[in-house]
């Protein structure tokens, strides 16, 4: 599953392990073992099970490591349980509100028809570096109060930390990015300003400030991944869509159909094909499994979202998609019945992505954007394997999409 073969194409081994059963033990690169979730129910079933913990400070305690990750990086609020990750889930939700994230709008769509400008007096592009990439990074750096001037070292250290790299590298973009973050906060906290980092240093939750290291690795976590699962949004959507002509010509014609658009999109091609590390803290029964206490478990939102038993015509885009009824949550039918979602991208339980409401108005401002401008846009097959994919250790997206911009 680190393979240059499963990155650029994963879900022929996803259905061939779903195929053998929703839930499977397997052997990782390293030698070790972990059970795989790739089933939809089982995915979802999985992501809000208390018993399945992500407290990996817990879990390595006794298990020494040779890594040297900095410790905003390695214990972010990903890596805590309840109810510890709530109260920090909520100090920094206020940011990512639908009614927040609807102010930020107008700005979105400006750094969006810039980006296209820039685009439009060209007859190519690559449209991951000149478009995908650098609008998420625009938006989560004003959101954050990163200086302009710094935003490409962020993107390059953010790279370097999935990247299926040289642990050293990944581990000395940890500390650069940690490093930078800290001097960031002692520039906000001597002089605040209007932005998000600015509100978490002073953020209370009762009479309970956040400590130091709390507020560092929550500032390194929504300044990575306010970006790197949008962009990815972006660049997955963009490539479905070239390759699409009827289904572009009609979002370009009817945009209204562009939030189901992203929904669709996110369950097609995924930006994070298998999550973060679980473990099982007591015996787990899940999908015929019998998971032991201590034993890691990875879910695969990628795989479940293309779960036949949940899916019509799972590896095909369709807007009209309707959900099957899920075989064991009949609390959920009504609410899924007829609508394109039920997707498991953005997750699902505690965990569920923070920044949701912000990638899905990005994605659906850029869709926007780069169909109405460019109705002629075509992909650019350079060599049989073009577009070239990223070889990364959780991201799914690409390195390039190289296109023609027509008229």
């Amino acid at each position: 599953m680190d393979s240059a073969e499963f990155s650029r194409d994963p879900y022929p081994l996803l259905a061939a392990l779903r195929a053998r059963g929703p839930v499977q033990r397997i052997r990782t690169g390293n030698g070790r073992t972990t059970w795989v979730v790739t089933g939809w129910a089982e995915a979802r079933a999985a992501l809000a099970d208390a018993r399945l913990s992500k407290d990996t400070a817990r879990y390595f305690a006794d298990r020494p490591s040779g890594r040297n990750l900095a410790p905003a990086v390695s214990r972010t609020m990903l890596a805590t349980d309840p109810p510890e990750h709530g109260r920090l889930r909520k100090l920094a939700m206020t940011a990512f509100t639908p009614a927040a994230v609807a102010r930020l709008e107008p700005r979105i769509r400006e750094h969006a028809t810039e980006l296209a400008d820039a685009l439009a007096a060209r007859g190519s592009a690559d449209l991951m570096e000149e478009f995908a990439v650098p609008l998420p990074i625009a938006v989560i750096s004003e959101l954050l109060g990163v200086p302009e001037s710094d935003r490409a070292a962020v993107r390059q250290w953010s790279n370097e930390l999935f990247a299926a790299a040289d642990p050293d590298t990944v581990d000395r973009a940890s500390h650069s990015l940690s490093d930078y973050m800290t001097q960031l906060i002692a520039a906000r906290r001597a002089a605040p300003g209007d932005d998000v980092l600015s509100g978490l240093i002073a953020a209370r939750d009762a009479s309970d400030r956040l400590s130091a290291p709390e507020l560092l690795s929550l500032a390194v976590l929504l300044v990575v991944a306010g970006h790197e699962t949008t962009t990815h949004l972006i660049g997955n959507g963009m490539l479905a869509l070239l390759q699409d002509d009827a289904l572009r010509a009609r979002l370009a014609a009817e945009p209204a159909l562009l939030p189901a658009a992203v929904e669709e999109l996110l369950r097609y091609d995924a930006p994070i094909t298998v999550a973060t590390f679980r473990y099982a803290t007591e015996p787990i029964d899940l999908g015929g499994a019998r998971i032991a206490a201590g034993d890691v478990v990875l879910v695969s939102p990628g795989a479940a979202n293309r779960d036949p038993a949940q899916f019509t015509a799972p590896d095909t885009v369709r807007l009209d998609r309707p959900s099957r009824t899920d075989r064991t949550d009949r609390a959920d039918r009504a609410d899924r019945a007829g609508r394109p979602g039920g997707h498991l991208s953005f997750g699902h339980g505690p965990h569920h992505c923070l920044g949701a409401p912000l990638a899905r108005v990005e994605g659906r401002i850029a869709f926007e954007v780069l169909l109405t401008r460019f109705p002629d846009m075509r992909l650019t097959v350079e060599r049989e394997d073009a577009p070239e994919w990223r070889r990364t250790r959780l991201m799914r997206g690409l390195a390039r999409l190289p296109v023609t911009l027509g008229r």
